[in-house]
């Protein structure tokens, strides 16, 4: 088996994995894209988000054959150190994480709401993020994706002035 992950395709020898083994453990294990976490292990609590085909999917109760032929992104395909994404200085200048375990599923989610709704309200984002958080950082979350949406708006137009009306003869 083929995977597009995080925009290039990776083979999977189909001896070495288990149509059936949780898509989490193929990339923390086989991939070593150890960025999304183990965290609850029923899909609840979000440690483990990533983006199958854009849409948040929570990688420890998807299996693997769920995401064939499909483009998954993963923490590691969202920015890099030299060049992050607006979430993730958003995060930074938010101070978003405390602990940090959950951040990269929290990230993933609030990348899907953003290509979604470029500008989301405080309830579209708490509809969205259904991560969670101990460490309750859940008002600087929703502060950070305000500030990540707005630098991912596109630059308003010039206005420009309308000519002069002509006299009236």
């Amino acid at each position: 088996m083929d995977l597009l992950i995080n925009g290039r395709f990776v083979p999977l020898p189909d001896d070495a994995v288990d149509p059936a083994m949780p898509l989490l453990w193929v990339l923390r294990d086989v991939l070593q894209l150890t960025g999304s976490k183990y965290g609850c292990g029923i899909g609840a609590c979000g440690a483990c988000t990533v983006r199958v085909d854009g849409v948040p999917a929570r990688s420890c109760v998807t299996p693997l054959s769920a995401v064939g032929g499909k483009a998954v992104q993963t923490i590691e395909g969202l920015g890099s150190a030299e060049r992050p994404h607006a979430l993730q200085r958003a995060w930074v200048q938010h101070q978003v994480p405390q602990c940090g375990y959950c951040q990269s599923g929290l990230l993933m989610a609030a990348a899907a709401l953003l290509e979604r709704q470029p500008k989301p309200s405080d309830a579209d984002i708490d509809a969205a993020i259904t991560n969670l958080c101990r460490c309750g950082t859940y008002p600087r979350v929703r502060a950070a994706i305000h500030s990540a949406a707005a630098a991912l708006a596109p630059p308003a137009a010039p206005r420009v002035a309308p000519p002069p009306s002509k006299p009236a003869p």
